[in-house]
């Protein structure tokens, strides 16, 4: 059993001073530990220390990660530590690679302590080496095979020891971690707090927030609840899925939504007829940009000529130009905080009031998935947005949102006598 320091008594040295929620976490002897509360409770600062003071421990060498769903989550916590070491304890830092997120440092029996900083969205490079400690940020964004498969057994050979920090979200592995926690197993001890445990933060702040977002996502993000589909940002995706993909029907007005493909992302194109049911998908990615622009165009051509919308910030200014060049009937749609609110507000309204028919879950399986993982989440500052789980796509939400708003702001056409295409293209002013 490796020697233990006084944490308590190292932080007084460092200047800091926990408040109760965090005092409770450092005083445990728990090799496996988790924190799973409301946002701003001081959870990035408590795992910082406790890091901090496992890289102190008296040893001849000793290694340690901070590990998140991605290197801006798990920089939280690490430049933390970079931050409290440089400016408390200089003469102890061995040396820092910012590229490499790799601090050595000397600690209190004149050993070397490693400690990284490393990103689960490649799970492949977590494996290999043995730690003495491991924090893991945000765990409940991150799938349980990173756990189980990858993070837990770094820690057998060296006898390590874990510390999760995370906002609830669902009742998933995590969960089953903190419970484990709560007397289940001696060798865990676990906390659930709310936000307003930390004496730093106003109150009177938090209240107003609960008048501003859904009362579920509240106690999610704030009151740091496990609430099983809490910040789901749409409801009734099944109730709604109960249609087929249909061939395009003379005389009937369709409207596409488009979302290009960023990066490792797909471009989807979703088709829905004037009464709201989605008939056709097409979902495809790796593609030259003259080749999806032809795509899409013979798409919407078999449809009618469908109306397109599509996502024109960024890349898509250019492509959006390519597809008015090719004839397409197209618009663009800028994103912006505000705007891709509406959007996305928009087609959870649609959804909820059952005004939209999605294809069966077994037809489109994807945008299921995808439609179910869309949830609401707190941002650092206490705003609240709306976003993908982590690990998920969202090509499809947004195709669809993009179609559905133009569902929302087509005129009616029920008492129109349709005469021709053109016709009705004067009528409704379409043209």
């Amino acid at each position: 059993m490796k020697p233990k320091l006084n944490k308590l008594a190292l932080f007084r040295d460092l200047g800091y001073v926990p408040h109760a929620g965090q005092g409770a976490v450092h005083r445990s002897r728990a090799r496996r530990r988790a924190v799973a509360a409301g946002v701003r409770w001081g959870k990035t600062v408590c795992a910082a220390m406790e890091g901090l003071a496992w890289a102190l421990e008296p040893c001849e060498d000793s290694k340690g990660w901070v590990v998140a769903p991605t290197y801006e989550l798990a920089n939280r916590v690490f430049k933390h530590i970079v931050r409290v070491a440089h400016q408390r304890i200089p003469h102890r830092v061995i040396s820092y690679k910012e590229s490499e997120r790799v601090l050595l440092i000397r600690n209190l029996a004149g050993g070397r302590s490693e400690v990284r900083a490393k990103s689960a969205d490649n799970p492949m490079s977590l494996l290999g080496e043995g730690l003495d400690w491991l924090v893991i940020d945000e765990a409940a964004q991150l799938k349980s095979e990173i756990w189980t498969a990858y993070l837990s057994q770094r820690l057998i050979d060296r006898e390590g020891s874990a510390l999760l920090i995370t906002t609830p979200k669902g009742k998933g592995w995590v969960y089953e971690f903190y419970r484990r926690g709560q007397g289940l197993d001696p060798d865990y001890e676990s906390w659930n707090a709310p936000s307003w445990q930390n004496p730093m933060l106003p109150r009177a702040d938090i209240e107003a927030e609960r008048k501003r977002i859904p009362e579920l996502t509240f106690r999610r993000e704030y009151g740091g609840e496990f609430i099983e589909g809490g910040g789901s940002v749409f409801r009734n995706t099944r109730e709604c899925a109960t249609g087929e993909f249909e061939p395009p029907v003379a005389d009937t007005r369709y409207y596409a939504g488009l979302d290009l493909a960023r990066s490792e992302d797909y471009t989807v194109l979703v088709v829905v007829n004037q009464g709201a049911q989605v008939v056709h998908v097409d979902r495809f990615h790796r593609q030259d940009w003259s080749i999806q622009v032809n795509r899409v165009k013979a798409k919407a051509d078999v449809y009618n000529h469908a109306r397109i919308l599509v996502d024109s910030t960024g890349v898509g200014e250019p492509v959006f130009e390519s597809l008015r060049t090719a004839g397409c009937i197209v618009e663009g749609y800028r994103f912006t905080a505000q705007s891709k609110s509406d959007l996305i507000t928009n087609l959870a309204l649609m959804l909820e009031t059952k005004q939209i028919v999605l294809p069966r879950p077994d037809l489109w399986p994807q945008g299921m998935d995808e439609l179910e993982a869309y949830e609401y989440t707190a941002t650092d500052a206490g705003g609240v947005r709306m976003e993908a789980h982590y690990g998920q796509h969202d090509d499809c939400v947004t195709a669809l949102a993009l179609a559905a708003w133009q569902v929302r702001k087509a005129p009616t056409v029920s008492s129109i006598t349709i005469v021709s295409w053109e016709e009705l293209e004067r009528i409704a002013n379409y043209a």
